[in-house]
């Protein structure tokens, strides 16, 4: 777990969750990163005296999806991430890698989503809907190349997420005409095809920026990992 700590002080974590692990998950038998960020604190001189280490998770990303999170060493530094998720201060900003072309090259997303815990699935659905949430993000188009053996586009989309609902880019991008390779949930059946077809497993989603103040200073930071699995490489070769 270390080599996945981006950086480390008193107050935050801030570590880079590979595909395929939980941010935290209550089944005894699989990994998340809350329990392995845990047992590293513990097994750290400093920590010794303590029984169990303090932990707060203030935002989560998917099981398939990669990328960046912060976790709080204090109560008060997780109340204070908190506040900044509530009012705005605090930004996340995503890659994407979609089938096809986006309609547009930029533009706005505001749906209204509801979360089926049956399914665990989202669905957007009108704003009057019976526990509807309203989800906004922006995208802009990276950059797209072409797959030469499958002869078909790809697009790097870059979105800044500014709600955090279930599923929620995931859900948005493939209604608006977007779907994110190795989605099997929410992507239409010719981008499954394709996923399947180039042996893209995981969603081809990283959250790959976060920006906030930091809880003790108030001074603004900045962490960015570029995405490193195999479908993101050849847009930043």
């Amino acid at each position: 777990m270390q080599k996945n700590i981006i950086y480390e002080d008193k107050h935050i974590i801030v570590a880079y969750k590979p595909a395929g692990i939980a941010t935290q998950t209550a089944k005894f038998s699989q990994r998340d990163m809350v329990s392995e960020l845990k047992n590293y604190l513990a097994g750290r001189s400093e920590c010794k005296d303590r029984k169990e280490p303090y932990l707060g998770l203030v935002h989560r990303l998917d099981q398939p999806v990669t990328g960046i999170l912060v976790f709080a060493k204090t109560k008060e530094t997780a109340a204070s991430l908190s506040r900044q998720i509530t009012d705005g201060r605090f930004h996340k900003y995503y890659y994407s890698v979609i089938y096809g072309t986006p309609p547009k090259e930029a533009g706005r997303l505001e749906n209204y989503l509801y979360k089926d815990h049956r399914t665990n699935m989202s669905t957007i659905v009108e704003k009057d809907f019976p526990e509807a949430k309203k989800a906004a993000l922006c995208y802009k188009l990276v950059k797209t190349l072409m797959v030469l053996e499958a002869m078909q586009e790809t697009s790097l989309m870059e979105i800044e997420l500014f709600t955090g609902r279930h599923h929620q880019i995931r859900v948005q991008m493939a209604n608006a005409g977007m779907p994110l390779l190795g989605d099997s949930k929410y992507a239409s059946d010719e981008c499954r095809s394709f996923s399947r077809e180039i042996g893209c497993r995981n969603v081809a989603l990283c959250a790959y920026k976060l920006e906030f103040e930091h809880p003790a200073t108030g001074k603004k930071v900045s962490y960015v990992k570029q995405p490193k699995e195999e479908i993101f490489l050849p847009f930043f070769h």
